[in-house]
């Protein structure tokens, strides 16, 4: 069966699955591919679901470890990428906006990059402990989604402030009332799969949202394609952790 077009390219361009998209890819198509964010989340977390039951057997320790590194295979560490360079720019940019957009084009990661992807590795893994052990599937498959989601809103709410690249087509080209629909159609889809054990982690998510939004605007008038993967594997990683904390 033939993928929808902007399917394939959010599918080449947030994983690393054997996606092919013949042709040029347009900026309309970019933009476009945004909507399916949420779909692919859920691409990642039936994987990631589907690896924990194969490791259903294996230390709970392990099974978390190897869980989060093949996570870092599937999405080819991207949002990782702009996790450690958002922690450099922001916390290493001293206020200063063109200084943090700068940092930010720095192919180094600095020791506030590092000491930001160490700690959002560990918390997920710690997090994936008690998920695995007790089995709860469905918020496995949610936190990818959550954090997916977390980009659409990002992108629907937020100036870009880098001109040019996949993010300016992103921002640029998304058709906003369809991605308001995806937004409500993905809420509406996880609370049946997840249950009312969905609610803890989806709050909070949104508050590590409107806080790094808020931070975002204050310090840069807006978002870059960096500060969005950031805030994916952060909305990720609170949302793990919460459901953790609920178990």
């Amino acid at each position: 069966m033939k993928l929808p077009r902007s399917l394939s390219v959010a599918l080449q361009f947030l994983t690393t699955l054997p996606v092919k998209v013949d042709g040029e890819v347009t900026p309309r198509e970019i933009g476009r591919s945004l909507l399916y964010y949420p779909l692919v989340g859920a691409a990642i977390g039936a994987l990631l679901a589907g690896l924990g039951l194969l490791l259903a057997d294996a230390p709970g320790l392990l099974a978390a470890a190897l869980l989060v590194t093949a996570w870092a295979g599937i999405t080819g560490a991207l949002h990782l990428d702009g996790l450690a360079d958002s922690a450099d720019a922001l916390l290493g940019g001293l206020g200063d906006r063109e200084r943090s957009l700068a940092i930010m084009k720095d192919p180094n990661a600095g020791p506030m990059g590092v000491t930001a992807l160490v700690l959002v590795l560990l918390l997920k893994c710690a997090a994936l402990v008690p998920l695995l052990a007790q089995g709860h599937w469905a918020l496995l498959l949610a936190a990818p989604v959550l954090g997916r989601a977390a980009l659409v809103a990002l992108f629907l709410s937020t100036p870009y402030v880098r001109p040019g690249g996949l993010g300016a087509a992103l921002a640029e080209h998304l058709p906003r009332e369809a991605a308001r629909k995806v937004l409500w159609a993905t809420g509406l889809v996880l609370l049946p799969i997840a249950g009312l054990d969905l609610l803890g982690p989806l709050a909070t998510a949104a508050v590590i949202f409107l806080l790094l939004r808020h931070l975002l605007l204050r310090r840069l008038g807006g978002t870059t394609g960096d500060t969005a993967g950031a805030l994916l594997e952060l909305v990720e990683t609170a949302a793990l952790c919460a459901a953790a904390l609920a178990v």
